[in-house]
């Protein structure tokens, strides 16, 4: 089992030896990062990869680090040393990264390794003195440490000894070294073994055989002009480029002068094809390019071999510096992505997590990184090369949905490599949007009368929310109809009237609608999204119901109404009354509004010139000519009552004039107005026609004094159809689809409201503020005025001179008061 080495700082370090078997615990990761016993498995406690075979992976159950496959220390990093796996271990819920570091350890299992298995040596006789020295190339181990520590031992000779040099660079040079003269003749051929033995424990050994042959004669060896060159050469070297010149010479004469140069051995020795050496000139140049990430120094051994017999060689040493260029840009790898990143995530969220390496070194290695564009995410830098985007600032997904970021990385060479990596980043939604209607007050016309499912209106909410989030559904959600809007009694919920379809927002009428009953429906229809949880917004519906001439006029009863029959009505007149006395007066309602309720009067018949007319919107029957006793003592006049409307609608009134003396004329029409409950404007203007007329001037004076001194209500009108307005017990007014009037009541006037409805003939054409001292009117028109808190109805009527008016009201069926005012112009 391995050894964890230190926890802290985010980093956890264990060891373990090369060669561990499958399944060798290395470390209790789960317990050295403090989770709980079956945390490791619930947050998903795993290795992130980054490129190459790790060889270790973690327990999922158990939570520790084991080996998975075969470690070997030689292959994963070579001669390097320490060789370290540096892992990337990811916990989720919260998302975090822990740094592990797993040394493998180096074990002797690798014996020392000799380039052949013979090695042939000649030393020509005599002339090679003692002390001559004959470089060997030694042998390699692949461990590292006290297992690579070589040392040489050779076979026992009286004529051979070894000679192991250490360099400034730590490179060892390994000489054959002959103590005693050679003697061909004696013994041509020597075989020696050289053994190598590694400091392992145990410690293992390898063999070469040294075949030394014994030549003759040729007594002088080329001598190079230095032992050893050193050279510098940049990595972006190309092919061809010079990397040194050896020269050498040889104080022989004649062929043993000549000689050749040759490369006899080389470090590392799998670079041998790198370089190439002219044998005539001694000039050695690359044959391949140079990588200081991969090889940093070079050991070339040079023989110089004459063509003497036998040949003779010299060597010297060639050591060669790589210097690292910055040719390798940096490299950004993604090792985990969260995405979609919710809308609502907080500042700081990781993101993703990345690393960035460069295989350059000092500032050509030292990396930068950035991330484009610069909001709303950022890079933090967490460990030696491994950095995390994080987020910098509040997301919107209605704003923009998806993100292209780009993290780029910059060097510190000269000049700088630069690499990028693209991240595309998704953003989920959440339901932070309500919806909202394009108005928040909708007004809706409706025709009365309309068919049951009949479509109103569309209404349509937008909500910038994606999926569930967005979609919208509809609902009528408060609002109806009390007894102040229509005739009905009680009130009424707006969906016994309406309905609104939940996906398309059409509002539809559940029934027909009726004006009398309903003119303004006021309620709120609710948008609700299907997010979690479910906003929503409201809009206000006004529907106006648009009025139909649906209703004929109807005739009021009169005054007495037992004493006729209905559509029966009567009345007196005295023979002799001059032309243009009113002798009755027609009343009739029209239950609709507008045009559709204001009502004429025709007199259809008697046709042509009869002794009488009916003011077209007045409704008054007066005389058209002074009345002979040859008109006979009754007349019968068949009235019709038609509204405005399209098509207009109508009513008969049947009216029968007595026609008597002036006296009988008198006392009928007070036998009426004493018998009736409340009485018809047209039985007072009989009284007021046969009072005397001093009586009526003194009357009429005195009310006109009292009326410019009483307090009274002003009334605010504009031009238009009949209107009926209802003022509020605190001044404010609700208007109907009619025109509207304002009614303002005097100082003394107490709370009462007033209502006034006018439905025979248009309103007075402008009316002044409540200190106006008189109203213009229409003179053929009657007013009718109801006092809401007593709810007194008041006539008013005006003759056709306009001379006066005379107003009466019915308070519990009996005669209460009047007012008069002189001048005709004002009320």
């Amino acid at each position: 089992e391995g050894a964890a080495w230190a926890l802290g700082g985010g980093q956890v370090r264990y060891s373990v030896p090369e060669e561990a078997k499958g399944g060798t615990v290395v470390g209790r990761l789960a317990q050295d990062l403090g989770l709980e016993a079956g945390e490791a498995e619930a947050r998903r406690l795993r290795l992130v990869a980054q490129g190459r075979r790790a060889s270790v992976e973690v327990s999922g159950a158990s939570g520790a680090l084991v080996v998975s496959s075969r470690l070997d220390r030689e292959e994963l990093c070579g001669k390097s040393a320490p060789c370290a796996l540096r892992l990337e271990v990811l916990l989720e819920r919260p998302l975090r990264v822990f740094h592990v570091e797993v040394e493998v350890t180096d074990i002797n299992d690798n014996a020392p390794l000799f380039p052949a298995a013979t090695k042939n040596l000649s030393i020509p006789e005599l002339i090679t003195m003692p002390g001559s020295r004959f470089p060997l190339e030694g042998a390699s181990d692949a461990d590292i440490g006290a297992n690579a520590q070589l040392s040489y031992t050779l076979s026992p000779s009286e004529h051979f000894a070894l000679d192991l040099q250490r360099s400034e660079e730590h490179l060892e040079s390994l000489f054959l070294v002959l103590t005693k003269g050679l003697d061909r003749e004696s013994l041509a051929e020597h075989r020696l073994v050289l053994t190598a033995t590694d400091g392992g424990r145990p410690a293992l050994t390898g063999t070469v055989e040294l075949l030394v042959s014994v030549l003759d004669a040729n007594d002088n060896a080329p001598q190079f002009n230095q032992s050893v060159y050193k050279v510098r050469l940049p990595e972006d070297s190309v092919e061809g480029t010079l990397v040194a010149h050896v020269g050498a010479t040889d104080p022989d004469e004649g062929i043993n002068h000549e000689f050749s140069f040759s490369v006899v051995s080389l470090v590392p020795a799998a670079k041998r094809d790198v370089f190439s050496i002219d044998p005539m000139s001694g000039e050695i140049r690359l044959r391949d390019t140079l990588d200081f990430e991969e090889v940093r120094f070079y050991e070339l051994q040079i023989e110089a071999q004459d063509k003497g017999t036998p040949p003779l060689s010299g060597h010297c040493k060639v050591v060669l510096e790589v210097l690292d260029v910055n040719d390798n840009a940096p490299e950004v790898w993604v090792t985990s992505l969260s995405v979609p990143v919710p809308e609502d995530a907080s500042v700081g969220t990781v993101v993703a997590l990345l690393s960035v390496s460069d295989r350059d070194s000092g500032a050509n290695g030292r990396v930068r990184c950035a991330v484009w564009p610069p909001a709303p995410f950022g890079l933090v830098a967490t460990f030696a090369g491994s950095y995390s985007l994080v987020l910098r600032e509040a997301l919107d997904r209605e704003r923009v949905s998806e993100y292209e970021v780009e993290v780029r990385a910059e060097d510190g060479g000269a000049p700088p490599l630069r690499a990028s990596r693209g991240l595309r980043v998704p953003v989920s939604d959440v339901n932070d949007n309500a919806p909202a209607f394009a108005q928040a007050v909708y007004t809706v016309l409706a025709r009365e009368n309309n068919a049951a499912g009949a479509e109103l209106a569309r209404l349509w909410a937008r909500d910038p929310d994606e999926a569930g989030n967005g979609r919208v559904s509809y609902s009528v959600a408060e609002g109806g109809a009390g007894a102040g809007s229509g005739s009905g009694a009680g009130w009424r919920p707006a969906s016994s009237y309406v309905s609104v379809d939940a996906e398309s927002g059409r509002l539809w009428a559940l029934r027909p609608l009726d004006y009398e009953e309903l003119q303004v429906l006021q309620f709120e229809v609710r948008a609700v999204d299907a997010g979690e949880p479910p906003l929503c917004g409201n809009a206000t519906v006004q529907l106006f119901v648009v009025d139909e001439n649906d209703n004929a006029p109807a005739l009021l009863p009169p005054a007495s109404a037992s004493a006729s029959a209905p559509g029966s009505l009567w009345a007196w007149a005295a023979w002799g009354a001059p032309a243009g006395q009113v002798v009755a007066k027609i009343r009739a309602v029209d239950a609709d509004s507008g045009y559709n309720a204001w009502l004429r009067y025709e007199l259809w018949e008697p046709r042509g010139k009869g002794p009488f007319r009916v003011g077209l919107y007045s409704g008054e029957v007066s005389t058209a000519r002074a009345l002979e006793e040859a008109d006979g003592p009754r007349q019968r006049l068949l009235i019709v009552v038609r509204d405005h409307g399209e098509p207009s609608r109508s009513a008969t009134a049947t009216l029968s004039v007595s026609l008597v003396e002036g006296a009988e004329a008198a006392l009928s029409a007070a036998a009426a107005a004493a018998g009736g409950g409340a009485a018809a404007t047209n039985v007072w203007l009989v009284v007021a026609i046969c009072a005397v007329s001093s009586l009526l001037f003194l009357l009429a004076v005195v009310l006109y004094g009292a009326s410019r001194w009483a307090p009274r209500a002003a009334v605010l009108a504009g031009p238009g159809p009949a209107t009926l307005v209802c003022a509020s017990e605190v001044g404010s007014w609700s208007y109907s689809q009619r025109q509207s009037r304002s009614l303002c009541v005097a100082d003394g006037a107490g709370k009462s409201d007033l209502m006034v409805f006018s439905p025979n003939c248009p309103p007075p054409p402008g009316l002044s503020s409540l200190r106006m001292k008189s109203i213009p009117i229409d003179v053929s028109c009657n007013y009718i005025f109801f006092l809401k808190e007593a709810h007194w109805p008041v006539w008013c009527s005006l003759n056709e001179s306009a001379r006066w008016s005379l107003c009466i009201w019915d308070h519990w069926q009996g005669f209460a008061g009047f007012r008069s005012v002189i001048a005709g112009k004002g009320v």
